[in-house]
C-alpha cells in the first residue's frame, strides 16, 4: 500500500497516491525539482527564488532562461533591467530612465556614459545634415563640422581633397596660430613636410607585418600600409587654443580638434561659433583652389 505522510492516508496503489497528490489542496508540487509544498504561495515563492526556474509571477508563466524572462519583463511589464525595478506604466519607466540612466528616450536606447549619449544625440539620427561638403563635385552633407572635416581627411571626397592638403590649408590661413601649433610645423607656414611611407614584404617578422615606428603588428600588409598612411605617426600640429579658454590639448587631425570642441569637454566650447567661422573660411577658400 502507498501512504501519504502529510495527509496520514493509505492508498491502494502508487497511482492512486499520485492522483491524490495532483488533486489535493494540501499538495503543491514542483515536478522539476521534485519538491512538494503545503501551499500554492510556497510553490510560487519557490519558482521566484530558485535559480532552477525563470518564472514571471505576474503572468504565471515559465521561460527557458533569465534572458528570455528579462526580455518578457521589458516587453510586457515596464521593467528596468539595469535597476531590476518594475513600474506601473511606460511613462514611469521613461521618467526613471531619463533621471537615472544615460538614455535616449526617442530611440529607447541606453548608453554607457554621458559622452556616448551626447555623441548619439549629435548623430544623423537626431540632427539635420546642415553642413554641406562644398568640395567641387561633392554633394554630400554632414551633421557636424567634425564629420565634414573627417570626410575631407579620409580622401573619399570626389573633389580630391586629402588630409595633407587640408593640413596645408589650415596652416596657411591660420595666420595667428589660433588652432595650429607653430612649434610643430616642421615645414613652416607652407605646411609640414609630408613623407610618403610604404611597407614591403620585408616587414614580415615571422608571424605578422610589423610597423617599424611603433612595433604594432598586422595580419595583412595592406592593413600595415593603411596604418602608416593614417595620422597615427603624424605630428600633433593642432591644439585647443588656451587663448580661447581652451585646455591646450593637441591633435594630429583637424577633425580631432573639431570633435573636441563639439564635445564641450573644456571651456573652448564657448567659442565654438568662432571655431566654426574659421573652418568656414577654409571651406570658402577651397572653392578657389584647384583640386
Amino acid at each position: 500500500m502507498a501512504y501519504c505522510d502529510r495527509c496520514e492516508r493509505y492508498f491502494t496503489s502508487d497511482r492512486a497516491l499520485q492522483q491524490h497528490v495532483e488533486d489535493s489542496s494540501a499538495h503543491h508540487v514542483c515536478y522539476h525539482c521534485d519538491r512538494d509544498f503545503t501551499s500554492s504561495h510556497g510553490l510560487v515563492q519557490h519558482y521566484v527564488q530558485s535559480s532552477q526556474h525563470h518564472y514571471c509571477q505576474r503572468c504565471e508563466e515559465h521561460f527557458e532562461d533569465d534572458e528570455d524572462l528579462e526580455e518578457h519583463f521589458e516587453d510586457d511589464h515596464h521593467y528596468c533591467r539595469v535597476c531590476n525595478q518594475f513600474f506601473r506604466n511606460d511613462f514611469g519607466l521613461q521618467e526613471h530612465n531619463r533621471q537615472k540612466h544615460y538614455y535616449c528616450a526617442p530611440c529607447r536606447q541606453y548608453f554607457q556614459n554621458q559622452s556616448n549619449l551626447d555623441s548619439h544625440t549629435r548623430s544623423s539620427k537626431h540632427q539635420p545634415r546642415a553642413f554641406p561638403c562644398c568640395g567641387p563635385g561633392c554633394e554630400k552633407s554632414f551633421v557636424s563640422v567634425s564629420a565634414r572635416t573627417a570626410h575631407w581627411e579620409s580622401g573619399a571626397c570626389v573633389s580630391g581633397l586629402t588630409r595633407e592638403r587640408l593640413n596645408r590649408l589650415a596652416i596657411k590661413y591660420d595666420r595667428n596660430n589660433v588652432i595650429t601649433n607653430p612649434s610643430r610645423l616642421i615645414g613652416g607656414r607652407q605646411g609640414t613636410v609630408v613623407t610618403d611611407m610604404w611597407a614591403t614584404e620585408r616587414t614580415w617578422n615571422g608571424y605578422a607585418y610589423e610597423c617599424i615606428l611603433c612595433f604594432r603588428t598586422f595580419p595583412e600588409l595592406s592593413r600595415l600600409n593603411a596604418h602608416l598612411h593614417s595620422p597615427a605617426h603624424e605630428d600633433r600640429i593642432y591644439h585647443c587654443p588656451e587663448g580661447r579658454n581652451g585646455c591646450g590639448a593637441q591633435f594630429t587631425t583637424l577633425s580631432g580638434l573639431c570633435q573636441h570642441v563639439e564635445s564641450e569637454s573644456c571651456g573652448v566650447h564657448r567659442f565654438k561659433g568662432e571655431m566654426e567661422n574659421l573652418l568656414d573660411s577654409l571651406t570658402s577658400r577651397m572653392r578657389r583652389i584647384a583640386l
